[in-house]
């Protein structure tokens, strides 16, 4: 099906690929992407329904496999993470559980980072060992127990990276490396970085998924998800799994993921300059315990941050003095940023994990993860970033 699409020149960047590849335009030669809400599709004869279901999947015979619309945003975030094949999913969970669940059986092993975000947690601790996986979470910032988990042989590896919510880095080259002497496949979860500021497949990852909730739609409109990977993992693995278990995203909502992509590099730029600002009024701000933000010397892990990324995240992770008392006193003076779980908007969001994304998690376990009762977690939105930093101050100051 790729020869469909409008054939370009070659070595494009971002921002062009973004806003002229993956055209599948119809008879009609229309401008915009066109939305093919339909759920199936008809054919001349018999003949020709057969030869359409015997076939390498050429041809469009159910959205539920695969549709117009949806093929378009597949193709043009393909194009842009450098990747081979590309699957949409309706919801960012979907494909974090699809891109494992594809490849994996029972007694087939999968590590992970233990900063994760709550879902993904269950998925790797509650979900995958009710089927016979053998899983096992390590300190995802140390090599050493990364190297020791994958002595004795692994399936798949996953991990966020930054992590949600305390933008911890792992080393994906290193553990890329590791995985693979182990015969596991590396799958990494880029949401916070996105596909601008963060390459895992050049950095040795096999697959990368994406909630294309956040930072792809941008605008609070659409659920929507991604996998990432080789034509042969796609082809042979991914699919089946997609087509027979029906995760599949809606035309509509990959219409707005598609119009969202063609605005990524000036969202994401913008947003990601306000925030390391607001990461710098936030640190030498007295009512403030720590700012944890890839883009400030501070974070633990600045030079392996300015080692695989290209821009810091929109995103920070800010510990309110005070505790729990302190960070709701804090959101609740907010006037201007909203309390909100979403992230990757164009409007700036704050929510407290600890009592929501993260409340499952027992308190121990959240302190392991460094999320505290002061901490909140912010996603800087595209305001004007004096305002955000005003709208900031007034309300510590109600602390």
């Amino acid at each position: 099906m790729a020869e469909a699409f409008r054939a370009l020149p070659p070595n494009l960047r971002p921002r062009t690929l973004l806003a002229r590849s993956g055209h599948l335009r119809s008879q009609f030669m229309e401008t915009c992407e066109a939305v093919y809400m339909s759920s199936g599709y008809v054919y001349a004869t018999a003949e020709e329904a057969e030869s359409a279901f015997a076939n390498d999947g050429s041809r469009f015979v159910y959205s539920r496999y695969a549709n117009p619309t949806v093929a378009t945003f597949e193709e043009r975030l393909r194009l842009l993470e450098g990747a081979e094949g590309c699957r949409a999913t309706a919801s960012g969970m979907a494909a974090v559980f699809a891109a494992l669940a594809c490849q994996v059986k029972a007694g087939d092993r999968v590590v992970a980072s233990r900063a994760l975000f709550n879902s993904c947690n269950y998925i790797i601790t509650q979900i995958l060992p009710r089927y016979g996986v053998v899983t096992e979470l390590v300190d995802g910032r140390d090599l050493g127990a990364w190297e020791n988990a994958l002595a004795s042989g692994v399936k798949a590896v996953f991990c966020e990276s930054p992590s949600n919510p305390t933008l911890e880095l792992v080393d994906l080259a290193a553990v890329a490396k590791l995985t693979h002497r182990a015969g596991g496949v590396l799958v990494v979860d880029n949401v916070f970085a996105t596909p601008l500021l963060q390459r895992p497949l050049a950095l040795g990852a096999d697959i990368v998924v994406y909630s294309a909730t956040k930072h792809i739609d941008g605008q609070g409109r659409s659920l929507g998800g991604a996998v990432l990977g080789s034509d042969k993992f796609v082809r042979e693995s991914l699919m089946p799994f997609l087509r027979h278990t029906g995760p599949a995203l809606s035309p509509f909502n990959a219409w707005l993921l598609l119009k969202g992509l063609e605005t990524l590099p000036l969202r994401v730029e913008q947003q990601t300059r306000s925030a390391a600002e607001i990461a710098a009024f936030l640190e030498a701000h007295p009512k403030v315990a720590r700012v944890l933000y890839p883009g400030l010397k501070s974070h633990p892990q600045y030079e392996l941050a300015q080692r695989q990324m290209s821009g810091a995240s929109t995103l920070m992770a800010v510990s309110v003095k005070g505790g729990k008392a302190a960070a709701f006193r804090f959101q609740n003076g907010l006037r201007l940023i909203e309390i909100s779980n979403n992230l990757g908007d164009g409007k700036s969001l704050v929510t407290h994990p600890g009592t929501t994304t993260h409340h499952r998690l027992k308190p121990e376990e959240r302190a392991a993860l460094g999320i505290d009762d002061g901490l909140v977690r912010l996603s800087v939105g595209l305001e004007d970033a004096a305002d955000l930093i005003a709208d900031l101050d007034q309300a510590l100051k109600t602390v």
